[in-house]
């Protein structure tokens, strides 16, 4: 009992996290989508790795998005074609969303990504960006998600390993961004920060969300045609116009990635 109190618990505190973030969710690049060549290239990238559901084998498809935030995601996959159910922990996410997405076939809804409620194998697709590092159970959420995906449906994930250095170049480009930090003349941390280093420090993926083991885990609940994508460079070129030296730098020596993977059918 005492590990389910401590998981809802947590839960309860990346709730209230993000609902705390999210009146200025949306003004920061790499949260909201701020030009039309980012926006090609995440519909690139989604059409890649689930198809568009405005042809062949996912036409007309359902696709489940799972923590929402303010709907970025929603209306890509509704612009791909897809019938779209998004869920999110945060209310206040979620009021910000429906704004979004108001006459779009989007649905939104409070909910839990370990717990979805939703019937079984009933979504072409399942979509997440950057939800799977603060998760207290991926391997509980895998199994779910692969519950109610239809046979022959796909996963996608977009996460980020924030703790150990993209392969490559990561440390020197690390070294960089904390030497352009110094020249920045930053402000204090914002209060949220230390909030978010301790959600952090308690999350399943606290040492790093390497995507090796995402799709270790994804194998786990009986996912198959495993592939990790580390090419998004088209997206972080048209977000890093609208960041600051050290924030480019920051993050490109991040392991920042996709992970697909498909329910046998």
């Amino acid at each position: 009992m005492t590990a389910l109190h401590h998981n809802l618990s947590l839960k309860d505190e990346i709730r209230d996290y993000w609902s705390m973030r999210s009146e200025s969710f949306d003004s920061q690049p790499g949260h909201e989508i701020f030009s039309a060549d980012e926006r090609r290239a995440w519909l690139a990238l989604f059409a890649r790795h689930l198809g568009s559901a405005q042809d062949g084998e996912t036409k007309g498809g359902r696709a489940l998005d799972l923590a929402s935030g303010t709907g970025v995601i929603s209306l890509l996959l509704a612009e791909l074609g897809y019938s779209v159910t998004g869920l999110d922990l945060s209310e206040a996410m979620l009021a910000r969303a429906r704004v979004k997405t108001a006459g779009k076939p989007i649905r939104l809804y409070a909910g839990d990504a370990e717990d979805t409620l939703e019937a079984d194998g009933s979504y072409d697709v399942v979509a997440t960006r950057h939800l799977v590092w603060t998760l207290p159970d991926p391997p509980a959420s895998f199994r779910e998600w692969f519950r109610v995906l239809k046979p022959g449906g796909k996963v996608a994930i977009v996460d980020v390993d924030m703790t150990n250095p993209r392969p490559g170049n990561g440390r020197a480009l690390r070294l960089l961004a904390r030497l352009a930090k110094r020249f920045a003349k930053l402000p204090p941390p914002a209060a949220h920060a230390a909030v978010h280093a301790d959600i952090v420090s308690r999350v399943y993926f606290a040492r790093g969300c390497r995507p090796e083991e995402v799709a270790r885990l994804l194998g786990e609940a009986s996912f198959v045609d495993i592939a990790i994508d580390r090419d998004l460079r088209a997206i972080h070129r048209a977000q890093g116009r609208f960041m600051p030296l050290h924030q480019r730098l920051e993050r490109a020596s991040q392991d920042r990635f996709l992970v697909s993977a498909r329910k046998p059918g």
